[in-house]
């Protein structure tokens, strides 16, 4: 089921039958914040932001990452409008999903329209300085994403 894109939890699920290590995406126009999640699916926690620089770079610097956690699977997350309609930022998403055909994973597309606020709010919450949220959001963000998504996941399997 590499290179299969879904926007389904089953579907994703289905291709990844026995779980395993996930890569969640947070793509911006300037950083990827990347998190991981445990064979399990239990877990997410942050765990870097790459620059992005060109496109071939990006791709390279994911493979090492997903090659390092021996991942199965790539949450990324799809920045909808808030009436859940596609944007330019939602179409540059998909291309980008796209283009990491050559990974030869699975990739679930989620819903992210709240998890870079929600991750703002929670170290201002915890009053983090202004410069160690800029630092470390996007990677947050992914992991937000990313326990969502294994959440929905872990779903499936309870009947829930």
């Amino acid at each position: 089921m590499a290179g299969l894109i879904v926007t389904a939890p089953a579907e994703f699920a289905s291709a990844l039958p026995q779980g395993g290590k996930l890569v969640g995406l947070d793509v911006g126009t300037k950083t990827i914040g990347i998190a991981i999640c445990d064979a399990g699916w239990h877990f997410a926690g942050p765990s870097e932001t790459i620059r992005r620089v060109k496109f071939t770079q990006d791709v390279a610097s994911l493979r090492r990452i997903i090659e390092h956690e021996h991942a199965l699977g790539l949450v990324v997350g799809l920045p909808l409008n808030m009436d859940g309609s596609d944007s330019p930022r939602t179409q540059s998403v998909r291309a980008f999903a796209r283009n990491l055909a050559p990974l030869e994973l699975p990739i679930l597309l989620w819903d992210e329209r709240w998890s870079t606020q929600a991750v703002e709010r929670a170290m201002i919450a915890a009053d983090v300085s202004r410069a160690k949220r800029a630092e470390k959001v996007d990677a947050l963000a992914a992991a937000h994403i990313l326990q969502g998504a294994i959440d929905a996941l872990a779903n499936l399997g309870s009947g829930g």
